[in-house]
């Protein structure tokens, strides 16, 4: 297969721990040829989606990763596969990104995952298709029910629409004296939406990523684990990752969520589970791939590459 992945600058790429580097790396060990592009290497020409596609090779060595070979401009349609592994933030371009693989998607490509389901589904907002799963949840940019679901609550955790990493997430408690600046800070004075959701005590055990491939879970999840005096778990924030099998319950929350988010076209996705709750539905890069091979052995990126083969197969 000919596969083109859609990434950030190869310099930025923590191989150790980069899933869409372990994944190429499957790739390439089966004698597929890989192919990088830059988000801004893909244009539209007289209404024709092609992009600027560079020959990748990997070298194996763990500093000088890559070697890159020929470039030239080809349609999307001519890969067997064009994966989008751009990372957030999700704005604009991003946006504009999914136009343009979504016209190409028009005219023969075959994108992963698909265009229109990155853009429709806010990674934070799309928990709100799946309640039973979920906490008491809140969006709005009104400090007023922000106030009220907090005395109704307790104990809450606010958060951006558009955050990653970890970032901008705040952690209220009622009888907090900084409530009114976190609401005005984090809504930016009521322009800007923000959810807000129950506080779940088991965060100390970890926030559990779990992967669906094919709208099925890899059988292991990675928890992230918060470092002292922390709540939130996320590894760029400090958090431990700890890969674990499944459990009961995570493996219910993904076999009710994998079978519909994979008819919409989402084939790698990664579900944010807290205890027994989902909190967030993760499309545009999910990672965790790499951590829970190394400590498991089960090779994650191998389920992904058979997803992707049965897929181009499939026509």
């Amino acid at each position: 297969m000919k596969l083109a992945f859609v990434l950030d600058p190869l310099d930025h790429i923590k191989t150790y721990k980069d899933s869409s580097y372990a994944m190429m790396e499957e790739a390439a060990r089966r004698g597929h040829e890989l192919y990088v592009v830059h988000q801004e290497e893909i244009l539209c020409r007289n209404g024709a989606v092609s992009a600027v596609a560079t020959v990748l090779e990997l070298t194996g060595d763990k500093k000088a990763w890559y070697a890159l070979g020929k470039t030239q401009e080809s349609a999307l349609s001519e890969f067997d596969a064009v994966l989008m592994r751009k990372d957030p933030p999700f704005d604009m371009e991003y946006v504009y990104s999914t136009y343009l693989l979504e016209l190409a998607e028009r005219q023969g490509a075959r994108i992963i995952n698909r265009p229109r389901a990155l853009r429709d589904n806010n990674e934070k907002f799309s928990i709100t298709r799946f309640v039973p799963f979920t906490v008491p949840t809140l969006v709005t940019r009104l400090e007023s029910e922000i106030r009220l679901f907090l005395d109704e609550q307790r104990d809450i955790v606010l958060k951006p629409l558009d955050g990653m990493g970890g970032t901008g997430v705040f952690r209220l408690h009622s009888e907090d004296h900084n409530v009114g600046v976190v609401i005005e800070t984090l809504t930016q004075y009521g322009r800007r939406t923000a959810m807000a959701q129950r506080f779940i005590p088991e965060i100390v055990k970890g926030d559990k990523r779990i992967l669906l491939i094919g709208g099925e879970p890899a059988p292991f999840s990675l928890a992230r684990i918060p470092k002292a005096g922390e709540t939130r778990g996320n590894l760029a924030v400090g958090g431990r990752g700890v890969a674990q099998p499944l459990s009961p319950r995570d493996r219910e929350i993904a076999e009710a969520i994998g079978p519909v988010l994979a008819a919409e076209g989402m084939l790698l996705v990664g579900l944010d589970v807290i205890g027994d709750y989902l909190t967030e539905i993760n499309v545009t890069s999910p990672t965790g791939m790499r951590e829970i091979m190394d400590q498991t052995g089960f090779n994650v990126a191998g389920m992904m590459i058979d997803a992707v083969e049965k897929v181009v197969k499939s026509g």
